[in-house]
């Protein structure tokens, strides 16, 4: 199967978050966003979290924008903490064609996304929580100011009556011309201000930086958190561990839904694309958090990703494999979420 194929794409994904204490710790509670959301072009065979030492309660709710959020609660004494997200998923999203979508004029939807009104469920515009969701992704959250700064970076791609997938497009192309790609740059609480300054930051800043844009403008706007297969150079075999987590952004388009694009690649996304989950910013949709109980000050962390290209004919022993590593997660009880 070629690699570059839009959609029918089946994976194997392991994401590995390892914390190492000074001293002992005796409680750990953590909420870990690991899991892989279902439907958005993808599908979920199999997926759950493996926690180390051994959780006394591992329980999975939908938080407030849909994604999978797990809880877990370590009571076993430990120095070290390792929490590993197994999942198999199958894409088959095809990657959007600005010239096929709806050409509506950017100005036209800022009018609509402010005017936007809860609706009736079975509405096309999507029911009252879509226009919950539409109207929240409009404005400024903790980590996307919609500073002077940032309109003004946005103001030549928002040329009169353009549509907004043009729109879009060419600012993903002139974040990825103006920026250069330099982990270390950044921090994950750089401000968009100090990026624009910088002229260089990671995936996430990028994804923040086209958020303000469209944001500064009246459009709605989410950031999306997930995996992008790498591709090994020609002629050499795609090696294990090498992957990292991803992050985009989606902008709202009437009649054409959430409109996926990765200003770091400066591409709209497609089947190699894994999305993890969505919400205002980076904040809402971080990997792991928690509380620890311990003495000690500090830690050191270590992540791994890979994202590993299967079979189809191979998926049922990658499920199976998947439901003997991950513990049973209970429904969080409504209190707790």
């Amino acid at each position: 199967m070629s690699r570059t194929h839009q959609g029918d794409l089946h994976y194997r994904l392991t994401h590995t978050t390892t914390y190492t204490y000074p001293e002992e710790v005796t409680s750990s509670y953590g909420r870990a966003l690991l899991l892989p959301r279902r439907g958005a072009g993808q599908q979920v065979h199999a997926s759950g979290l493996a926690v180390e030492p051994g959780a006394d309660l591992i329980a999975e709710h939908r938080d407030w924008g849909g994604n999978r959020s797990t809880y877990f609660h370590v009571t076993q004494p430990h120095r070290q903490l390792r929490v590993t997200g197994h999942s198999v998923i199958s894409t088959g999203r095809r990657r959007a064609d600005p010239g096929r979508l709806p050409p509506v004029p950017w100005e036209q939807v800022a009018q609509l996304v402010r005017t936007l009104r809860p609706v009736a469920p079975g509405d096309p515009m999507g029911g009252p929580g879509a226009a919950v969701s539409i109207a929240d992704s409009r404005l400024a959250s903790p980590m996307v100011e919609l500073s002077e700064e940032v309109r003004e970076y946005a103001l030549p791609s928002f040329e009169p009556s353009r549509p907004v997938a043009e729109v879009v497009a060419e600012l993903a192309t002139r974040i990825h011309d103006d920026f250069a790609y330099r982990p270390g740059a950044t921090s994950v609480s750089t401000a968009l201000p100090e990026v624009l300054a910088g002229r260089a930051g990671v995936c996430q800043d990028f994804a923040h930086l086209l958020i303000g844009c469209v944001r500064s403008m009246g459009l709605a706007a989410r950031y999306v958190s997930g995996y992008l297969e790498t591709m090994p150079p020609p002629g050499r075999e795609k090696l294990r561990g090498v992957d990292a987590s991803h992050a985009w952004a989606s902008v709202w388009l009437p009649g054409g839904g959430w409109l996926n694009i990765d200003p770091t690649n400066d591409q709209f996304i497609d089947g190699r694309y894994v999305v993890l989950g969505w919400g205002r910013d980076y904040r809402d949709v971080s990997p792991l958090r928690g509380i620890v109980f311990t003495p000690g000050s500090g830690s050191t962390l270590e992540v791994g990703v890979d994202l590993w290209p299967v079979d189809k004919a191979d998926l049922a022993e990658h499920v199976a494999e998947v439901e003997a590593l991950v513990a049973p997660a209970t429904q969080l009880a409504p209190a707790l979420r």
